[in-house]
């Protein structure tokens, strides 16, 4: 059925302002970004090709600008409004963290690092630095690995916290296997930045283990 047979009341622009955003399916709110489906297919079946694509709104919102190439329809045009889309999810993440301290909210710095990281197929060690009184300062995503591991070097986060008059620094990194177990070597580098650090008196807060689907906290586990 092409968007226009569908009757006015159930489309989704029309149910968005009749009954607000939250009235509408994922693949609705999609739709309306793309605007336009293809021919033999409408916007609503593309909407859910995409979403089907990348396994739901979550792996959708958490792909880089590449990865929507390999939707067949989306064109520049639509993975330019995608990708607008969840920069200013991220942008509007980052700056809630950077208005009030981070612990006000776990669940909103576990969501940020899954959009930042989540979706790379390499191992990257990012570090949240924040103020004293535990504001975002800035996200830095500090070094690349393999697949299977990533060289830290304590030295080049210290030397960071310092340039950024950091208080205290949230530590995380991606698996890309998808599972956010921790790792023994996980636990270990823990330690070592905890000591590092220490010794300019900033404090490690977490370090968060991000997965596809979830995000583990050291700190929730009794690790730190």
């Amino acid at each position: 059925m092409a968007l226009k047979d569908i009757p006015a009341a159930a489309r989704p622009r029309e149910k968005l302002l009749a009954h607000g955003p939250s009235a509408l399916a994922d693949a609705e709110l999609v739709a309306l970004l793309l605007r336009t489906g293809l021919k033999g297919t409408s916007v609503l079946q593309l909407a859910e090709r995409t979403l089907h694509g990348f396994g739901g709104l979550a792996g959708l919102l958490q792909a880089q600008a590449a990865d929507l190439a390999c939707i067949k329809g989306l064109g520049p045009a639509k993975r330019a409004e995608l990708g607008a889309v969840m920069e200013l999810a991220r942008r509007s993440l980052a700056q809630q963290l950077a208005e009030r301290p981070v612990f006000d909210s776990p669940q909103r710095v576990k969501d940020y690092l899954r959009l930042k990281l989540a979706a790379h197929e390499h191992e990257v060690f990012a570090v949240l630095f924040l103020d004293a009184q535990h504001h975002l300062i800035r996200l830095e995503e500090m070094f690349r690995g393999t697949l299977s591991q990533t060289s830290v070097y304590p030295r080049e986060v210290v030397k960071r916290a310092l340039q950024l008059h950091a208080g205290a620094v949230i530590l995380a990194h991606n698996h890309p296997s998808g599972v956010a177990e921790p790792s023994r070597a996980d636990e270990f580098l823990t330690r070592t930045l905890a000591a590092a650090l220490q010794m300019i008196d900033v404090r490690v807060l977490d370090h968060l283990v991000v997965g596809k689907a979830e995000v583990v906290s050291f700190a929730e586990r009794g690790l730190l």
